[in-house]
């Protein structure tokens, strides 16, 4: 998970200042001492965590926290507000051109990601109603065409190439002349990229910007870099001038120091971040929400947000009947299962609720193989065991366990777990439903 060695360590900083009723000068300066080593273990950049500890040491100590009733919480909410503030204050979109096509030119070194997020993005803007065109400007790395087509063909995206051509200026003015003629709206320039940075790669960069004057030039970095991805971002600003930064593997980078630094370094905004392999793991990037995930205080809205988009609200509509008349089946329980999937993995969205622990989570299992085979059980049940229409005895145990190719222990697994399931439900149909919602209601999240 992204910023989880920070997140641990800070957590653990204030879990101490909670602790005392009142907090010192002394206090403050331990704990500021502590941030600091958490922030450079990070792979902060320095300077970036020198004025970041200037700055909250400066705040805390004044009369707001000294005076405050709860001076642990003032200073996690001072914390908090300078972390966005440095990772960015609010997200920022994409320039949008007020007349089409809007060109989105993608920049950056070898191996950072620029191929597939360069459809992830077009996948993203396909779903806000753009009618997104994919341009191959790699020629050079092998395949890298070919990628990008396959890619585009996943996503229902049109890739346009011109075959035998190494010619990419050419290649982009063509593409944005296709996209006028067949109205796309958006232009994804994937250009190439190198294993370092060369005069050879920024001057073909510069002519391609020179020629077709994008909207937008998105730096794709590989967030694993720590602090080489702050060099890179400052040697292609300087050369290119950036409108925004693409952090590529965050979903991997237990540190997260580039997210914290490029901002601050670049005084560009990061605008997008992938958060996994798939190519529907690209997020919009919000500087507060990313703050609170740092500090332990959840990410309820991202939360929401990926419900809303997983979650069918007929299919949702259907189940809340189908809870209150206790008719809840094994299909529906497949149908709920494969929407939850559709969110993310589970172990990522369970550390999104406020108030959850992630040492407390580390023993637990988050395997998502393990939905593969609860599907597998289920659809290897006949209709009538689906539908609940039939009792399963301990031979049609062993029969689905055959089918599906697990193991009994499995099989009885999930029928408890789904009897369960049915309990709860009938206790939320009852007359008692009403007040557990509201007792639910007013139960308070601790920061």
């Amino acid at each position: 998970m992204a910023f989880e060695s920070l997140a641990d360590k800070l957590q653990s900083t204030f879990k101490k200042l909670r602790g005392k009723g009142k907090v010192s000068e002394k206090d403050l300066k331990d704990a500021m001492r502590e941030v600091k080593l958490a922030l450079l273990e990070a792979d902060v950049n320095f300077k970036v965590v020198k004025d970041f500890i200037k700055t909250v040491s400066e705040r805390a100590v004044g009369a707001e926290v000294m005076e405050s009733l709860t001076p642990a919480q003032q200073v996690i909410k001072i914390v908090n507000e300078e972390l966005v503030r440095l990772m960015g204050e609010k997200e920022e979109k994409i320039n949008i051109s007020s007349n089409p096509p809007t060109v989105i030119m993608m920049a950056g070194l070898q191996g950072a990601g620029k191929t597939t997020t360069s459809g992830k993005l077009g996948g993203l803007l396909k779903k806000q109603g753009k009618k997104p065109l994919l341009c191959a400007c790699d020629v050079y790395r092998p395949a890298a065409i070919k990628q990008l087509q396959v890619v585009g063909s996943q996503l229902e995206l049109p890739v346009f190439t011109i075959d035998g051509s190494r010619d990419v200026v050419d290649i982009s003015k063509k593409a944005v002349e296709y996209a006028k003629l067949h109205a796309n709206d958006v232009v994804i320039i994937d250009t190439a990229g190198r294993l370092h940075i060369d005069e050879v790669l920024m001057d073909e960069l510069k002519n391609i910007k020179n020629e077709v004057n994008p909207d937008e030039i998105l730096l794709v970095i590989d967030a694993m870099t720590g602090q080489d991805a702050v060099n890179v971002a400052e040697s292609f600003n300087k050369e290119l001038e950036i409108d925004g930064v693409v952090l590529t593997k965050l979903d991997g980078d237990t540190r997260g120091g580039a997210a914290i630094s490029v901002r601050a370094v670049t005084n560009k905004p990061i605008k997008f971040c992938g958060m996994g392999e798939k190519l529907t793991d690209l997020d919009v990037f919000h500087p507060d929400r990313m703050a609170s995930r740092i500090l332990g205080m959840g990410d309820v809205l991202s939360l929401i947000e990926k419900a809303e988009q997983a979650i069918d609200e007929k299919k949702a509509i259907e189940l809340e009947k189908k809870m209150r008349t206790q008719t809840f089946t094994y299909s529906d329980f497949l149908d709920q299962m494969n929407q939850m999937k559709n969110m993310g993995p589970l172990g990522q969205l369970v550390k999104m609720i406020p108030g959850v622990n992630a040492k407390a989570l580390e023993g637990i299992d988050f395997d998502d193989k393990r939905f593969t085979h609860i599907e597998a059980i289920i659809q290897s049940m006949t209709a009538d065991e689906r539908e609940n229409k039939v009792k399963i005895s301990p031979k049609r145990k062993e029969r689905i366990a055959k089918g599906s190719g697990t193991s009994l222990n499995e099989v009885n697994s999930l029928l408890k777990q789904f009897e369960q399931m049915q309990k709860m439900m009938k206790q939320f149909s009852g007359g008692k439903a009403n007040k557990k919602l509201a007792r639910f209601g007013k139960m308070k999240f601790p920061m």
